[in-house]
C-alpha cells in the first residue's frame, strides 16, 4: 500500500478514536460545545487531507498538460 494511502486512517482515529476523550461540552471553542467543534474540525480536515492525497497521488498528473 501506498504510504500517502495511510493519510485516510487520520480522519477516522481522529474522529472514532479521540471521541471518548474530547467528549466534553466546556471550553465552548467558537460559541460551541467542545464536541461539536471537534467534529466540525474534522470534516474541514478530512477535505483538506483528501485534497492533499489527490494531489501527491501520481495517477492524478497523467494526463495534466503542464
Amino acid at each position: 500500500m501506498k504510504i500517502i494511502y495511510i493519510l485516510t486512517l487520520v480522519p477516522f482515529i481522529g474522529i472514532l478514536g479521540f471521541l471518548p476523550f474530547v467528549n466534553k461540552i466546556e471550553p465552548y471553542v467558537l460559541g460551541m460545545p467542545f464536541n461539536m467543534f471537534w467534529m466540525a474540525m474534522w470534516v474541514v480536515l478530512t477535505s483538506a487531507i483528501l485534497g492533499v492525497m489527490y494531489k501527491l497521488d501520481p495517477r492524478n498528473r497523467e494526463g495534466d498538460q503542464e
